[in-house]
């Protein structure tokens, strides 16, 4: 489908005048819900509700030109965490959102104080909200576009008109250090059909933006590429300059600081004219420039910037459609624009107070009682206006969710046949043999690593599969028949996107592959990987994927502190609470390849679905609903454990434990152990059973899985299904309640700690609580106190008899 245009009738001077009745609408219904939501609104815990009035309106003008005309279907918007009232107000005038949501806003399932793809139900593209994200999500989901419009699979979505993807942005945000590093790999990818529409109200949450930022923006764009439009003044303006005198105003417009423009928009038209006349007042030409305007004139005058002004801003977006260069508009405003706290240093969180508010309705001509009336006080009536608003070209194909099929999952992947090998080395070993294979699901695979692609062992998917790139780039080695292990070639049919040493951009570019099926249309499979202890970089952008919903298989390697040379901040300690903690993302933390082997064909089957249920299946899980996948895998070898891969195991390894060595009917203690850690939980009890024959062993493949499905038992329990039970109380039920719980993990202790609380067991947690040191795995599992005689010491310290005995 072809870009749709305006209709005929719709001359320049009839679309100036439709936008600018809109965006009257879209500043009136923005703040009005705000002011419902702290003044008329009852909130029971009488707290401030809030909402942004002043950083709403000054995306008004910008926002009413982009979607009432500048948009199409295909284009994806993230907008500014504060300019969501806006967004909120144009799609109730679309018919895309309901009147009780906005008398709602910022309540219980009202329409979301930001953004969100979740939460709201009115077509969010990208969730917004930590600010700085949403911007460099627009930039990864074009090169998601790319990547697709390269490829050719039977069965791939209709060939949909490249869109623009757009990031509203306010000037604050450019202090996020995420933009820049989001900057760079889209100059690495040539990335294109990305505009940045920067707010630039030159004020923040506390103060005043420095009086140069716009300088240093405009020079980081333009050097990584991007054309950089200035819209600073708007047309009046433009009028006033050719005018006599008009060159003094605006050689005093551009040295103004920015703390006196603002200061003076909120002071009006008189505070105007005394600043202008003591400073270019020249008895000439300026002064009867200042003099032909009445107060009300002058002050239209100094606040017409070029991101007020409607017939600029169609003007320049309409010019930037004509090529797919990303762009940069640089967008002067001034915050809270149109509103009675217009340019006030404390109007980031300030509030319309009623007496304002009544006085700002009478100027907008609403009644009392008519005030979410869609077409009160517009000049417009309601058929013309109404008319005028289904022929926007943004919503012709109305709301813009796809739905994309699943693709199968093989009933097996092939096991390396290796008789020690580290879950590392099986990930790497097992998608090298899927690179092998002409499957859907393996074509849909699409891998990604900030600059550790061969140390997390994707070496051999990436040389049989390729690395992504619009235009195809030889391996010079290869060519010049250099010997490498490694075959880099570039190419349009890639797998593989190569991203610099930035964990931002990896979970971001991660958000925007995994929702690749609902944005552009078509699945993907994102595989990402990483260090484990560099989570925490990302650890804000991981949440963002998860809360948008976003489906990708994370794999973080080494686990612990089994990287033990490497020492401090190459080992992780806290990651499984990550794990357990995030929304939206299942974690495991498999010990032998088997259960990798498992885990992964349940991943890339539980990334496609898309069920709306919270609870299904015998054990409560999330499991109808889906989401991502989180593999904490690990560099240390074990040696395999001959063993049938049978339902029951298999089913087991999934919900998040099964017995390695099952308890007996007299059963005195439980070794419970997550991942790597295994051989030393495995002698511990091969040492304790000479002294206790009825001893067990627990190999926990997920403590996320099984604690989450605790939880939902436990609900279900309370809402009246006395007989539900989780997996992990089935298997504890076995134990006598005398019993008592060893834990232990190459981790902190609270990931298994809480096993005790399920039945009443004593339990005793072993983990890591601090950061790490260089050594073996020997000298660290000793030092930390997680090795096989630390599990024995803790056995005896659990149960004092045995020592005696």
């Amino acid at each position: 489908m072809g870009a749709t245009q305006n209709p005929p009738s719709a001359d320049r001077q009839t679309l100036v005048e439709f936008l600018g009745q809109l965006e009257a609408k879209v500043l009136w219904l923005a703040s009005w819900m705000i002011h419902n939501a702290n003044h008329l609104r009852v909130n029971e815990d009488g707290m401030k509700v809030g909402g942004h009035q002043a950083s709403s309106a000054s995306l008004a003008t910008i926002m009413t030109a982009l979607y009432g005309h500048s948009l199409h279907a295909q284009d994806r918007v993230a907008v500014k965490p504060h300019a969501s009232p806006n967004f909120h107000a144009l799609q109730y005038l679309f018919g895309h959102q309901s009147l009780d949501k906005l008398q709602n806003f910022r309540g219980f399932r009202g329409a979301q104080s930001y953004p969100s793809r979740t939460k709201d139900v009115d077509d969010v593209d990208f969730s917004t909200g930590s600010v700085g994200l949403g911007v460099a999500q627009t930039l990864f989901s074009s090169l998601v576009q790319d990547y697709l419009a390269a490829k050719n699979w039977p069965g791939q979505a209709p060939t949909l008109p490249l869109g623009k993807m757009v990031s509203l942005i306010g000037d604050a945000e450019l202090d996020e250090g995420n933009i820049y590093e989001a900057l760079v790999e889209g100059w690495k990818h040539s990335i294109r059909n990305v505009w940045w529409v920067i707010d630039y109200n030159r004020q923040s949450l506390d103060a005043v933006v420095h009086e140069d930022l716009w300088q240093r923006v405009e020079g980081i764009f333009k050097n990584f590429g991007w054309d950089v439009v200035v819209l600073k003044y708007g047309h009046l303006q433009e009028q006033a300059f050719g005018e006599p005198g008009g060159a003094a105003l605006k050689a005093w417009i551009d040295t103004c600081p920015n703390q006196l423009y603002a200061a003076l928009c909120f002071q009006g038209g008189a505070a105007w004219r005394k600043r202008l006349l003591d400073e270019i007042g020249d008895q000439g030409p300026a002064s009867a420039l200042i003099a032909r305007r009445s107060d009300a004139e002058l002050a239209s005058l100094m606040t017409n910037l070029g991101g007020h002004d409607l017939p600029a801003l169609i003007d320049a977006f309409d010019q930037a459609r004509t090529h797919d260069r990303p762009v940069c508009f640089l967008c002067y405003t001034v915050k809270g624009m149109g509103l009675p706290l217009q340019g006030h240093k404390d109007n980031h969180a300030g509030l319309l107070t009623p007496a304002q508010m009544d006085k700002w309705r009478a100027a907008m001509n609403i009644r009392l009682g008519h005030e979410w009336d869609k077409f009160e006080g517009l000049a417009w009536d309601a058929d013309r206006m109404q008319a005028a608003l289904d022929a926007v070209p943004f919503i012709q194909r109305g709301t813009r969710r796809y739905h994309a099929p699943k693709l199968a999952v093989p009933a097996r992947l092939n096991l390396p046949q290796q008789t020690q090998l580290s879950t590392q080395q099986g990930f790497g070993l097992i998608m090298n043999d899927l690179a092998r294979l002409d499957l859907p699901l393996v074509d849909r695979i699409v891998t990604t690593s900030p600059d550790v692609t061969v140390s997390t062992n994707l070496g051999g998917w990436v040389n049989r599969r390729k690395l992504f790139a619009r235009d195809p780039r030889p391996d010079l080695f290869k060519k010049e028949m250099i010997p490498s292990t490694f075959a880099w070639e570039f190419s349009p049919q890639g797998q593989h996107i190569e991203l610099g040493i930035a964990e931002m951009n990896l979970f971001i570019l991660l958000s925007a592959l995994g929702l690749s099926h609902s944005i552009h249309g078509t699945r993907l499979i994102p595989i990402g990987t990483l260090y484990d202890p560099f989570i925490y970089r990302g650890a804000d952008a991981l949440n963002y994927a998860c809360y948008q919903d976003a489906r990708f298989i994370l794999v973080a390697t080494p686990s612990g502190i089994t990287l033990a040379p490497e020492g401090g901040a190459h080992q992780s300690i806290g990651t499984p609470l990550i794990g357990m903690a995030q929304d939206g993302l299942a974690a495991f933390e498999p010990a032998f390849v088997d259960e990798l082997e498992i885990i992964l064909r349940f991943a890339f089957e539980y990334v496609q679905r898309d069920g709306t249920k919270d609870r299904a299946g015998a054990n409560w899980l999330r499991d109808h609903t889906g989401g991502s996948i989180y593999l904490r895998l690990s560099t240390r070898s074990l040696e395999k454990i001959p063993r049938a891969m049978d339902p029951t195991f298999e089913r087991n390894v999934i919900d998040g434990a099964y017995w390695l060595r099952p308890p007996g009917p007299n059963c005195e203690l439980v070794v419970a152990y997550t991942g790597a850690i295994a051989p030393e939980a495995m002698e511990a009890v091969g040492s304790l059973a000479g002294l206790r024959r009825d001893i067990a062993l627990m190999a926990v493949t997920s403590a996320d899985r099984l604690h989450a499905g605790w939880s939902a038992a436990a609900l279900a329990r309370e809402a009246g299904d006395h007989h539900a039970r989780s997996h992990i109380e089935a298997m504890l039920d076995l134990i006598p309640r005398h019993a008592g719980i060893i834990s232990v993990c190459d981790s902190h202790p609270a990931t298994l700690s809480w096993l005790g609380g399920v039945n009443g067991h004593r339990i005793r947690a072993l983990g890591v609580e601090h950061f790490g040191q260089t050594g073996t795995i020997a000298d660290l599992y000793r030092h930390y106190g997680i090795d096989a005689d630390a599990i024995r010491k803790a056995a005896f310290g659990l149960e004092p008899r045995w020592r005696r005995d």
